[in-house]
Formats: C-alpha cells, structure tokens, sequence
C-alpha cells in the first residue's frame, strides 16, 4: 500500500530556518520510496505538491518561495518531463476547490501563484487543463469567447469535415504508367528503391492520390506473391503511415463482408496471403488488423458455446429412456434441424467467410507461427481446430520441424513420409530442441485433431518412445539434467493433451492403439493411471466433438451389452474390443457399473474380453482400481453388517480378469496397500478374490474332513484333493501374481499390514460398527493373511522367501505382528532351514558299511543335532516375545517346537494318500476304455500322465513318513525339557493353552488338526509332568467364555478342534481294551501318587467313563448358556459348534433333548427377528434328529449304582420342580450320577444305609496326597442284587424307545422324561483361591479333575 505523506506543520512554521531544507529532503525521501512505481509515485507527489501549493494560498509561504523551491525540486529529482503535468493537474484541482470560494483574497492569491508557476508548467499545458474564465484571468487568452469559437471550429474541421480531392485533376496517363512500372520485367534487375523514385515521381507529375497509388501497388504485390523479396521493400519504404496500410486493407476486407454469413462474398486467398506476408515483416500489426476482420468475437463465441450445448444435449438425450416411437413429423424436424446446424457449421469455419481463420491459415502456410499463436489465443479454445485445412496446414509445419530428429528415431522397415515442407520453420535435431522449436506449442494447439494425420500422430509416438527408452536407461547413480527433465514432463504433456485424446476419433485402429503401448509400457504405472484418470475424465468435457464421440461410444456399449450372453460371447467380444481400442475408459466404465448391478454378468463378460489390446487391458486395471475408490459408493450394505454386493461382484470380477489376461497388477496391489495403510480392511476381499482365482489356493471353512486331510499331506496331495479349484489350470497366473509382488517388493508391506489390520479392526474399528461386521472384517483380514501366506510359501524360491521375511526379533519387537503371525511367515524358513543343516551333517557323516537299522539311528541323531542348532537361536528370540515371569511356567523349547512344527511334520494321511493313488489308476483305465481318445498317442499321453501322478503321490508320501520319523524322533529326545517337575500342572497347562493351543486352533482349520494331534503326541510319548486328564477337563469345563469370543470362522475351527478331542475321548470310551492298551500306564492318566515306594496310581476305564460323562454333562450345560442368552454371537456360536461336534456330541439322550428344547425355542424366537440364527437352528435340530439312533442311555454311558440311581432320580424331581419344556434347571450342580464312583481323598469312606461300604473302589487324581486305595469286596453280592439291575436297565431302555417315537409329547409325559434328566449339580470349585482358566471358567492351582466332577486335594506336589 502507498505511503500518503502529508507536509508537516513545524516544516511550514520554521520554512524560513530549517524548514526549506527539510521539506526537500521529505520530497526525496519520498519519491525514492515509491520510485519503481511510477503511478504511486506521482500520487505521492501530488499530496506532497498539494499541500505546498495550499500553504502558498493561505499565505504561510510566500508564494515566490514555493515557486523557487518547485524549480529546485525539479532539478534535484531530474523530473524535468512528468513534473509540469503533475503541477498543472495540481494547479487544476486547487482551481476546483477555490473557485466556489466568494473571496477576492483567495482568487487573487491562487492568480499570483499561478503566475509563479506559469513557467515551470508552461502555457500550452495550462491552456489545455484550466478552464477558460481561469484562463482569461490570468491573461493567458485575450478573450474567452474568441478562444470558444476557435476550439469549435478546430473540432469540427478534425472530426467532422471530409477532406475533398479532386479527382478530375488526376491524370489516366499516371496510373498506366505507375501499372506498367509495377508489371514490368524483374529480369531487368530494377532496384526497389530506383521503382520507388519513378513512383514517387509518377505521383507528383500526374497528381496522383497517394492512398489509390499504395491500393495499386498492394494488388499488384497480391498477384505476384512469388516477388516478395522485391515488393516488401518498395512498401516498406514508401511514405506513408503504417495506419493506410491498415486501412486499405481492412477496406479490401470489408468489401467481402455481409450484413449475414450468407450473404458475403468469398475472401479470395491470395489476400490472405498477402496479409500474412505483411504481418510476417511487420508492415501491419495483428492488434490494427484484427478489427477489420469477420466473424466478430461475439459471433464465434456464440458458436463455440452453441456446439457444447449440442454436444451436452445429445448427451442427455442418449441417457434418456423414451418409451414412445418417434413419428415421422419428429424425424423430418430433427433432420433439418440437423443439416441446419451442420450448414452453420460449414458456413462459419469456411475459410472464405471467416477471414480471421483465412488468415490464421495463411500465416501457418507461410511458417508464421509466433504471430499464428497469437491469433489463436484471441480465438475461443481449440475452435480454429476443427477447420481442416488449418489442422493439415499445422501438422505439415510439425513434419517438417521434426524430420531431422525422426530420421534418428524411426525404424529401419519405416519408409517415411515427407510432405511438402514449410518455409520458416525452425528444425528440430535434438530432442531439447523440442522446446526451442516450438512443437511442443503446435502439438498442444493441435489437441486431438492431430488424429486428421495419423502419420504424424505415429511420428511422435515413436519419438516419444526413443526419447523414453533413453531416459529410463539412464545408468544406476546418475541424474537427469534439467534439459532433459523439461523435455520429459514436455513430451507426458504432449501424451496426456495431444495423443490419448487424439486416439479416441481413430476408431476401430487397433495398431495405433499398440503402438501408443510401445510407449506407455515403458512409464511407471503411476504415470500411466494419471494419463488414463485424465484422459477419461477430463478430456472428452472440454472438447465438444469428444463428448460426441463419447455419446456414441456409450450408445454402442449399451447396445452390446444388452445382447450379451454366454452364447454369444465372440461376436459381442469382437464389438466390444473395436470399442476398445480407441475408447477404452468409456466402455469399461460403463461395463464395470452392469458387474456391479448383476453379477451373473461376471463370467460373460470376462469371456468377451479375449479381443483387447494391451493398452485396453492396462486401462482396464485402472478403471477396476477407480472404481474400487470410489468414494461416493458405500462398502456396506444399509445394515451395516455385511459388505455390499457391487464389492463383492467387482472383486470377483476382478480375480477373473486378472487371472484371464495378462494385466499388470501393481496398481491394484499398491492400492490394497494403501487402503490398510488408512486403516481400511474392506478392499482385502479383492486381493482374497485375486489370490485365490490366480493361484488356486482357497482358505474355505466349509471344507470337508477329506479336504483337511488332503491339506495334511504334500503340496501335490493338497494340489490333488485338498483345493477346491483346479490348481493345475492357475500355472501361469500365479507365475504372474508372483512376478508382480517379487519385481515391486510389495510381499512384506502386505504381510505386515494384514497382521497388524487385525488389532487394527478389533480396537478402532469395533467401536463404530457393529459387532457382527467386525467379526466378519476380522475373518477377511485372517483368511487373506493366511492364503497370501500361503501363496508365498509355496510359490517363492527359497532365497526370495528368506529374503523379504525378517527375523522374529524384528517382526514381534519392531512390528509388534502377535507370535501366531510370525511363526506362520517363519514356519516355511525354518522347515528349510532344519533341512538345509540335516543334509550337511549327513553329507559329513560315514555311512559306508552301515546296516540299515543302525543307518535310520544315525539319521535320526543327525536330524535332530541340526534341529537343536536351528531351534537354540529361536528359543533365544522367543523370549523377548513375553514377560520373564511367563517362561517359568512354561517351556521355551515347548513353545517353539509348538509353533515351528506343523501338521505335516505330525501325521500322515495314508488314507487320502491310498484314495488319490486309486483315484489315479481308474482315470488310467477310463482313459484305455474310452472310445473317443483314438489317437493312441493322446492315449498315451493320458495314461503317462496319470501314472506320472502315482509315482509322484508315492514319492510324496514316502518322503512325507520319512519326514514324520524324524521328527518324531527329535520330539522324543526333547520331551523331558518341556514340562518343568518344579511347577504345577495347572500353572503349566495354564500357559500351554494361553499361549500355544487357543491362539493356534482358532488360526486355521489345519491348525486346529494340529492342537489336537500334539496333544495327542504329548500324550503318545508319555510326556512327564504333562497331564493329559487335566487338559481335557481344562478344556471341556467351561467353553461358554471361549465361544463368545470368537468370531464366526474362528468357532468353526475351535469347533473342529473340540471335535478332534471328543473323537479321541470318544474311542477310548467306547472300548476297555482301545483305553488299556493306549491310556492305561501314561503319565497322562496318573490319578494320584502313593507315598510308598513312590508308586503310581492310573485312573481304570470305568472312572474314565464317569469323567467322560461328566466332560459331557459339562459342554451341554456351557452350551445351553450361550443358546439361552439373547446375544446374537452367542447363540450363533454355540450352534457352530454343536454342528462341528456333532460326529460325537451328544451321545446321552436326556443331554440331547435339552439341547433340541433350547434348540425348538431358538427357531420359534428367531424365525421373524434373525433370519441367519433362525437357518442354523433349523440345519442343527435337523442333523440332530438323524443322531438320535446313535444316542445312548445315561446307564450305557457310564455304569451306575441302583442306590445312586435312587438318589439322582428324588434330586432330579426336586431340581426340575416340575418343569415341563426339558429344560436343565442348574441350582443344584452334583453329578449324582457319579458321585458314588470316587470321592475326595480327604473325605470319609462312604457307605449305604446298611452300613455297607461301596462296590467301587475310591480313587483321586491328586498327586499331593497321598491315600491307601480303599475297597471292599462285592463278591458276595446275591444275584438277586444283580437281576434287579438288570431289569432295571431294560426298563430305562424301553422308556427311551417310547419317547424317542413320540414327537410332542403331551405335558405328563414331558414330567417323566424331565425326571430322567439330572439334576444340576453342584460342581464343586476346587479351592477358595480360584484362578480363571484359559476356558473361560475358574480352577484352582492344584486341580485334579474328579471322576466325581468334585474337588481335588488342596495342594499338589511333584511327582
């Protein structure tokens, strides 16, 4: 902002003294101040001046002062040529203010001042601004009216007089000789200036007009455009202003002109020529020129916004559906209204009509491009354009810039093509000429009308390609220059404005859509996806003839798409690629949104696009990525709960295109990447969907127990029977996904981010969705964590799957991924690792002259020499992974033998092995039977092919028993080292389920397989200090709190886990010599320790029996907890999991009703509220009434006592209380059923009423207490005793058959069968310092579980 500087007072008090010199030094001050800009300068001035000249009127400076004082000012600031202005303007303004004024005072003192002034302002200039009494005042006029009357006659002499010439005076004789002068020979070598004489002398001697004379001589440079060299040197010097020459021919155009379009004449061209030739030496300029030329501005502004409007227009008509037919009437009216618009058309870019374009054409045959440029900026954008004389005209000047460098450039096999080339253009050798030489200018103003010359749209896609191919090969270290960097971004700007567009009017040319990939494919594919977002979105809006093309485009793709089925997939394919090849973003955009409406459109659709190019695949990618992020669509369903169908479909969409084709898939999994990175999990279902269509690998909770099985074995047995898919037919895609995540790197960012997306859902995301979508995010983000895992593991070489895992110490520390993660990326390394050491040591051991026996003991010592030396720095690194406290509980070694072994290492599924091997051998005798398979050589090659597989599977196998040998062989070794005898089981199992089996069961089915069979393993090896009763009943106590906390998928693996469990329970109940032989005698079942000798005391079948009831009786009360909440995860999943455990839950008919009751009462609550709840309680009780003919008697289950049958059927009618709806009624939690098997070691020996002790003898399954076995003998029991049991057993037999035939039973019977049901029972805790256990429930530190369901001692020591 300007500084304002008013004159102090105390300079105008003290003028005389130091005033003077003060103020003008303020004056300088200031004018240096505002110097560099000159207009608030001179306002500063004029304050400066003002004040001045007011201190002179009002008399406190005299007024000869002020007037030496101005000439000094003058003088010392060298203003000598502005300063008189200022002052008169000055001298005005006060003249303003002190005229209204009725003082002779003041008018007598502004008089004297301005006198003063008279010469520094001078008397033109004051005559020019004062008005006129002011002027007669001051004696500058003699008379003001006199002054009046002159300056009106001056006025009207200038502006409104017409010159007159006599015409007659005018000589013929004058001008045919001044035509004979300017016709006559140039051989005769006649100077221009010598012409310019005899002219001059024609003019004078024939009184010629001057102006006729310039008109002739500008006709004949019109005719003989050929002689510029000498016609531009007789006009330039001959005398007269630069304004006639504008003039004349400004004449010569409007002579041309119409009042309409219509009705003007034809601009002959050789003017336009002329005109250019003039501007070009600049004996006119275009800003006097471009008056004088039609169309007027408005005009072709109208025009231009008259073709957006159609163009919108026709747009909005194509996306509107009319249901009336058109009549005749209407078609006849939209046609004339169609060939008007296009007679308007013609009419305003022809260039006979449109001078401004004639000459815009002129200039750029005649190589003018800088003044060409300007008259393109003065007309409406790209409109000149679409004249296609003037786009040839362009693109020949671009030949002919760029055929030096193209020569460089072009292949060997190209012939070329040299159009005429254009004088004036500057040529291009180098590609920083680019620049210089203006092509990068022509190019931006050709836009997408360079499509008119295709040859040299090929032209410059080729030297883009050079260009690109050169600076991308730029040596490791080295830096672009600034030239070179300029021409980089230069040449993408040409792609983006000049080439893609251009494209899109070269319909159905598919080589130039190749060869605009010969280029594309060379740039990153970040710079591509902006070139194409541009391209689709932004070009076609601001060129009205692309909106057109992409009405059309669209119309097409309707059409299509609308007759698309899978019988029709190749001629709609064919359509849809013409489409395609120039219009690419148009069509796919409008196919991606009919996936996304109907998703049986997927696999047509997919099949259809066989018939694209390249760069249609490559846009393809990017208009699935765009469309994934697009923000204005929701992810969510309106519930909120579940992940919308458009997802869905395009995901799947997505994996099959991208599996189909070969389409680069950076883009999409750098987008994956950076929707985790913002903490988004919903887009995992698109890499889920990728992975699992393109390798084949599938992480499915439905599979069957074959399938699992089939997962146990080697990759060809999982390849054979473990997929659901063929992973035979995903050979090259997965090559494809691997080459893509190798090439980028981009295998550990998505690892990390999916392990930590899984805190990340649980703890920012639960708190504003709801509970059942983030168990179904959760899910997704495990499922897809576990199947790229996977992917990796079994697609990557070693040496690039060590490469990009990092150590455990990095991943639990620097990545915080919880210890199940990161032994799943290790696993795989550290497998290889054992081997890798296994193979060396054998290779340094001598096996000559080793018997076969002592050879497989060798092998074993060594297997396990290399797996200590692997394992020792694991162990090391594990345990930073928790608290030191944890590690006194639990084994290090245990925890990563746990966690590095897999189900591989533990089993072998001989039985799918046999299967896969017959499967094999009939396919080989299907193939020598099938008549259609003639060609004995296909024959062959089936039955090679099929016998290749069996000798593989054998292969497989063996090396899979060998490998299980060996490990087991090393388990055997290390099993003394995982259970401390210093620490209490409980402590110990305690930490073994926290932190080994829950976190792994609930990972993956295979994992819950593999809980199962290592605690199957621990019990086999007869592990010490492991208890293999207090495990289960750990396990099967309390699962209430364990199934509420899992999501969906996870309860279907705890379930399977659960299942395994039951199934080996199961086989060691249903047989007395199954348990003796692999129960009896294990560590696993000691039920207490004697003092004496340090004898040991085993749990018998029987008591194992009553446990088994017991754990039994316990699953079936958790699980009616959870069916009678009201919570939705509950419920759900404890119907999972009654479904996974079926095979061997329930096996007790009054437990198997309880659960149908709750089970009938889910389904009548849930039938109109929870349509999903409502569908698994049907499938349940349906599966479950098919189970009743394996269900069995309470009686047959377990062996019970008549005096205790007595005693459970008086508590059961006084716990059930009469209740009809056989629901478990638990105030009373006592297994009365098998009370009377075992009792606590410091409780007294029972006896019956008689004063009997009991039949069985007591035992408990402590270790602290040491207890003499009490018994006494029955044997003296009458048979009487023993027929009355039996009766009584067939009586209960009997009663269960009735009540399995009734379906309703009628409320009395529902008391009868409500009487069979235990009463709770009151399991009694442990101790009064209860601790919670991994389950959910409580136990104590020193729990035994009872066959009694009851206490064990109060402590325990090591045995």
């Amino acid at each position: 902002m300007a500084i304002c500087t008013v004159l102090p007072e105390r300079l105008v008090t003290s003028w005389s003294e130091k005033g003077r010199e003060e103020a003008l030094s303020l004056f300088q001050k200031s004018y240096k101040a505002q110097k560099p800009n000159f207009c608030e300068a001179n306002l500063e001035l004029r304050s400066l001046v003002y004040d001045l000249l007011k201190c002179g009127l009002s008399g406190s400076i005299v007024i000869d002062e002020i007037s030496s004082f101005l000439g000094e000012l003058v003088s010392v600031l060298g203003i000598q040529e502005s300063f008189p202005s200022l002052l008169a303007d000055t001298l005005t303004v006060l003249d303003a203010d002190f005229g209204t004024i009725d003082s002779k005072e003041q008018r007598s003192s502004f008089m004297a001042l301005l006198l003063a002034c008279r010469e520094l302002v001078g008397e033109l200039l004051l005559k020019e601004r004062l008005d006129m009494d002011t002027l007669e005042a001051a004696s500058l006029i003699p008379s003001k009216a006199n002054f009046n009357q002159k300056c009106v006659k001056t006025k009207t002499k200038l502006f409104y007089k017409q010159p007159k010439f006599n015409l007659f005076r005018e000589e013929n004789e004058g001008y045919s000789k001044l035509i004979a002068e300017l016709g006559h020979d140039r051989r005769l070598e006649i100077s221009p200036a010598a012409l310019l004489d005899h002219i001059k002398s024609l003019i004078g001697r024939f009184n010629l007009d001057p102006n006729r004379v310039l008109d002739i001589m500008l006709e004949a440079f019109e005719t003989h455009l050929e002689e510029e060299d000498f016609f531009l040197p007789l006009l330039d010097g001959y005398p007269c202003e630069r304004a006639t020459f504008v003039n004349i021919l400004g004449f010569k155009f409007q002579t041309c002109q119409g009042a309409e379009p219509t009705k003007a004449i034809m601009t002959p061209p050789s003017l336009y020529s002329l005109v250019a030739r003039l501007l070009h030496h600049g004996l006119v300029t275009l800003d006097e020129l471009y008056p004088h030329l039609s169309l007027s501005d408005a005009k072709l502004k109208e025009f231009y916004e008259t073709l957006v409007q159609d163009a919108k227009n026709m747009e909005r008509k194509a996306n509107v559906i009319s249901l009336a037919d058109k009549t005749d009437e209407d078609k006849v009216k939209e046609a004339e209204e169609q060939k008007d618009k296009l007679g308007n058309r013609e009419t305003v870019l022809s260039l006979g009509l449109n001078q401004k374009l004639g000459v815009l054409y002129a200039l750029l045959e005649h190589g003018d491009w800088p003044i060409a440029l300007q008259l393109l900026d003065l007309l409406p954008p790209y409109m000149a354009m679409w004249s296609v004389p003037i786009v040839k005209s362009l693109c020949r000047m671009v030949h002919t810039s760029v055929a030096p460098l193209y020569k460089c450039c072009a292949p060997k096999a190209a012939k070329g093509y040299n159009p005429t080339p254009t004088k004036g253009v500057k040529l291009v050798h180098k590609y920083e000429d680019l620049e210089c030489c203006h092509v990068f200018e022509m190019l931006y103003r050709l836009g997408p009308h360079i499509h008119r010359d295709p040859l040299l749209h090929a032209k410059i896609l080729r030297i883009v390609r050079a260009f690109m191919k050169e600076y991308y090969l730029l040596p490791l270290g080295e830096l672009h220059t600034q030239d070179q960097s300029d021409v980089f971004y230069g040449l993408i700007s040409v792609l983006d404005e000049v080439i893609l567009p251009a494209l899109s009017f070269m319909q159905c040319n598919c080589g130039m859509a190749e060869e605009m990939w010969s280029v594309l494919k060379l740039l990153p594919y970040q710079t591509r996806y902006c070139l194409y977002g541009h391209w689709k979105n932004d070009s076609y809006d601001q060129h009205p003839e692309l909106m057109e093309v992409r009405t059309q485009t669209l119309s097409k793709g309707k059409y299509i798409m609308k007759r698309l089925t899978k019988d029709n997939v190749k001629p709609s394919g064919r359509q849809i690629g013409k489409l395609s090849h120039t219009n690419p973003g148009i069509i796919f955009d409008y196919v991606l949104s009919q996936i996304q409406k109907y998703d049986n459109f997927i696999i047509p659709v997919v099949d259809s696009l066989k018939y694209l190019t390249p760069l249609a695949y490559d846009v393809l990618a990017y208009c699935i990525i765009e469309a994934l992020g697009n923000p204005q669509k929701e992810k969510l369903k309106h519930e909120d709960t579940n992940i919308s169908t458009w997802l869905q479909g395009l995901a799947n969409f997505s994996a099959n295109v991208f599996k189909k084709y070969p389409i680069e898939l950076t883009g999409l999994l750098q987008y994956v990447i950076n929707q985790l990175k913002a903490g988004k999990s919903f887009d995992l279902l698109v890499l889920k969907e990728v992975v699992q269509k393109m390798a084949g690998i599938d992480i499915s909770e439905e599979m069957t127990t074959a399938q699992l099985e089939a997962m146990a074995g080697g990759e060809l047995l999982k390849a054979e029977g473990g997929y659901f898919s063929q992973v035979r037919n995903t050979k090259k895609s997965s090559q494809r996904l691997r080459e893509a995540l190798v090439d980028t790197d981009l295998s550990l960012p998505l690892c990390l981010l999916m392990a930590q997306q899984r805190d990340c859902i649980v703890y920012k995301e639960a708190s504003s969705r709801h509970l059942k979508l983030v168990c179904n995010l959760l899910d997704h983000c495990m499922d897809t964590f576990v199947q790229f895992g996977l992917f990796l593991s079994t697609h990557l070489s070693v040496e690039e799957y060590s490469k990009w895992v990092p150590s455990l110490t990095v991943l639990g520390q620097d990545y915080h991924i919880p210890p199940d993660a990161v032994f799943f990326m290790l696993r795989p390394l550290i497998s290889n690792s054992v081997t890798v050491k296994f193979l060396e040591v054998e290779k340094s051991s001598k096996t000559d002259g080793v018997d076969k026996k002592t050879r497989a003991s060798q092998m074993e010592a060594n297997f396990c020499s290399a797996s200590q030396e692997v394992m020792e720095p694991l162990m090391e690194a594990s345990k930073l992974l928790f608290p030191p406290r944890i590690w006194e509980d639990i084994s290090p070694r245990l925890f990563t033998t746990f966690w590095s072994l897999s189900l591989y290492d533990l089993y072998v599924p001989n039985g799918r092995y046999e299967e896969e091997i017959g499967k094999a051998k009939v396919s080989i005798l299907s193939v020598e039977d099938n008549a259609d398979l003639q060609n004995s050589s296909k024959r062959k090659k089936e039955q090679d092919r099929g016998q290749t597989l069996i000798e593989k599977l054998q292969e497989e196998k063996q090396r899979q028993e060998d490998n299980c040998r060996l490990v087991l062989a090393r388990l055997r070794q290390d099993k003394e080292s995982w259970f401390s005898p210093k620490v209490t089981k409980n402590r110990t199992i305690t930490q073994f389920l926290q932190l080994c089996i829950f976190p792994r069961c609930r990972f993956t089915a295979i994992d819950a397989l593999y809980c199962a069979k290592f605690v199957l393993m621990l019990h086999t090896l007869h592990v010490s200090n492991f208890s293999t009763l207090l495990f289960f009943d750990r396990i099967f106590s309390d699962i209430s709190y364990t199934v509420a906390c899992c999501t969906e998928n996870e309860v279907r693996r705890y379930g399977r886990f659960l299942g395994q469990l039951l199934e080996i329970t199961t086989r060691w109940h249903s047989s007395e010599p199954i348990y003796l032989q692999e129960c009896s005698h294990t560590p696993g079942f000691i039920s207490m320790m004697k003092t004496s000798a340090n004898e040991k005391q085993y749990l018998d079948y029987e008591n194992f029996r009553h446990i088994t009831f017991k754990w039994h009786f316990k699953l079936t009360k958790s699980l009616v907890v959870c069916l009678e909440s009201k919570d939705y995860m509950q419920i759900r999943n404890g119907l999972i999991v009654l479904t996974r455990i079926l095979p061997y839950y329930p096996k007790v008919y009054h437990l198997s009703l309880a659960l149908e009751k709750r089970v009938e009462k889910i389904m009548e609550e849930e039938k109109e509220k929870r349509a999903d709840l409502y569908t698994l309680a049907t499938g349940y009780a349906g599966m479950l009434k098919t189970q009743r003919v394996h269900l069995v008697a309470e009686a047959d289950f377990h062996n019970r006592e008549e005096r205790v049958k007595a005693q459970t059927l008086e508590s059961e009618s006084k716990a059930f209380k009469g209740q009809d709806d056989g629901s478990l009624d638990f105030k009373e939690e006592k297994l009365l059923s098998i009370t009377s098997k075992a009792r606590l070691s410091d409780s007294p020996r029972s006896t019956d009423d008689g004063g009997r002790s009991s039949s069985k003898s007591k035992q408990v399954l402590d270790e602290s207490k040491p207890v003499v076995k009490e018994s006494t003998p029955s044997s003296s029991a009458p048979s009487k005793e023993k027929d009355r049991d039996r009766g009584d057993k067939e009586k209960e037999k009997t009663k269960l058959v009735k009540s399995e035939s009734r379906e309703l039973p009628a409320k009395k019977e529902k008391k009868e069968v409500d009487a069979k049901l235990p009463a709770k029972e009151n399991v009694q805790t442990p101790s009064s310092s209860e601790q919670p256990s991994p389950s959910g429930g409580k136990a104590s530190s020193s729990e035994q579980p009872s066959p009694s369901g009851g206490k064990a001692s109060s402590s325990e020591q090591p045995s």
